[in-house]
């Protein structure tokens, strides 16, 4: 039974694993090999989008291409690292504030205002996308960063993990602080941030993931196609670029794992801790 166990999971993580395999160690062809093996713009292809996991010749050539050659990759790159950056700092402070004021004050419609929360969470982004469109163009904010930034910082979800991940901390620390002279903004940035540090880690990068790859918010809220992330030039390039594809993909995922490799522990603790409450 154990053997069955292990061989279904290691099928499974294979399915898992194998589209990323797939997509860096393609990165490594060159031109003429991709050509050969994925040549959807050439009709006389000799093999049309076959399953070609290891190159024949290794070569840089592609990450030469979109890194040196060709700007447009870098430029939706940044594009994407500035909306992402700046949606996750100012989700982490509303959401800090947020499920602090939750957890540990009482005041008039707390309950009803928590359960407006958990509603929103529960709904798709697109439920609310047409009329954040009619605020947004009110605002005169339709055609800026700004229409996409400011939507993803008051979100529900931050608000609700932070304030599950702040129930945790014990009320008698909080009050010692407070006989200690500490006030409330002194007990929030010394005693409740420095606690909640792995709540916080796992906010900052399921908030990065999710925003790194959003397509919706710029192709309704952004005029300008310069203006556009890196998840929709991917997604438009993949019908038109050559080799570039798989390199562009592979620098994609690079921000997403080097966080995940960095916060790793405080992610799992992060949600753990949440998930107790």
């Amino acid at each position: 039974m154990k053997v069955l166990k292990n061989t279904v999971l290691a099928l499974l993580s294979l399915l898992v694993v194998l589209p990323f395999l797939f997509t860096v160690l393609n990165a490594f062809m060159g031109s003429e090999e991709f050509g050969r093996y994925y040549g959807w713009l050439n009709q006389d292809a000799e093999v049309y989008l076959a399953f070609h996991l290891f190159p024949d010749h290794w070569t840089l050539e592609a990450f030469f291409q979109v890194l040196l050659s060709a700007p447009d990759y870098l430029m939706k790159f940044w594009n994407s690292m500035g909306i992402t950056v700046s949606i996750a700092a100012g989700q982490i402070l509303v959401s800090c504030l947020a499920g602090y004021g939750f957890s540990k004050f009482q005041f008039p419609g707390r309950y009803p205002l928590f359960v407006l929360v958990i509603l929103l969470m529960m709904m798709p982004y697109q439920v609310t996308l047409v009329s954040n469109y009619i605020m947004l163009d009110r605002l005169g904010l339709i055609g800026g960063y700004a229409a996409v930034i400011l939507p993803g910082i008051f979100s529900s979800f931050g608000v609700f993990l932070m304030k599950q991940v702040m129930d945790g901390i014990p009320r008698d620390v909080l009050e010692a602080a407070r006989l200690d002279g500490a006030g409330q903004l002194g007990v929030l940035v010394k005693i409740a941030l420095p606690i909640s540090r792995g709540g916080i880690a796992s906010l900052l990068v399921l908030n990065f993931v999710d925003n790194w790859n959003m397509v919706e918010q710029p192709l309704v809220f952004l005029e300008d196609s310069s203006m556009y992330p890196l998840s929709i030039f991917l997604a438009d390039s993949i019908q038109e670029s050559g080799m570039e594809i798989f390199a562009c993909g592979v620098l994609a995922m690079l921000p997403v794992l080097l966080l995940f490799a960095y916060f790793r522990d405080e992610l799992i603790s992060g949600l753990s801790a949440s998930a107790l409450k």
